[in-house]
C-alpha cells in the first residue's frame, strides 16, 4: 500500500540535494584507521650500532700552475722557463701517474699565439686535462 497524498499531482520531482552522509561514514573510518596505525609505523627498535670514524680518501691529481704574461714570459709553478724547455717537461709530467693537470694562467692582454703555442706542446707531450684558470670578479 502506498503512502501519499489525496492531491491530484501524483509526481515528484528529482532530489536537488547530494547525499553527503555515506561520504562522511568513509571519511571517518578512514581517519579511525589513520589514527591507529599512525603510532605502529614510527615504533623502531634500539640497536647499539658499532662507532666508526673514517675520513674519504680524496687524491687530488698534481697540477702544474702554468703563466704566461704579456710580454710573453712563461712561468712553470713559478719560476721561469724558457720555450725551448717545454716539450722535454711536458712529456715529463705526462709520464707520471696520476697524470697532473695543466693549470693555464694567461694576462689578460697576451697574445693567443703564445697561449695556443703551450697548449699544442702540452697536447703533443700527451697532458690530457688542460684548463684555464680566471678571474671572474674582475669585468673590466
Amino acid at each position: 500500500m502506498a503512502i501519499g497524498s489525496f492531491n491530484g499531482r501524483n509526481h515528484q520531482a528529482p532530489m536537488a540535494e547530494m547525499n553527503v552522509v555515506p561520504l562522511v561514514d568513509v571519511m571517518l573510518v578512514l581517519l579511525v584507521i589513520f589514527i591507529v596505525t599512525a603510532p605502529l609505523l614510527t615504533h623502531s627498535v634500539k640497536i647499539d650500532l658499532p662507532k666508526a670514524s673514517s675520513s674519504a680518501n680524496i687524491t687530488k691529481p698534481e697540477h702544474i700552475e702554468f703563466g704566461v704574461r704579456e710580454n710573453g714570459d712563461l712561468y712553470w709553478n713559478g719560476e721561469i722557463v724558457s720555450p725551448a724547455t717545454l716539450p722535454q717537461r711536458f712529456s715529463t709530467a705526462s709520464a707520471r701517474q696520476p697524470q697532473p693537470e695543466l693549470h693555464i694562467r694567461a694576462d689578460r692582454n697576451a697574445r693567443y699565439e703564445s697561449v695556443a703555442q703551450v697548449m699544442s706542446l702540452a697536447a703533443k707531450a700527451g697532458l690530457v686535462r688542460i684548463g684555464f684558470i680566471t678571474d671572474p670578479a674582475s669585468n673590466n
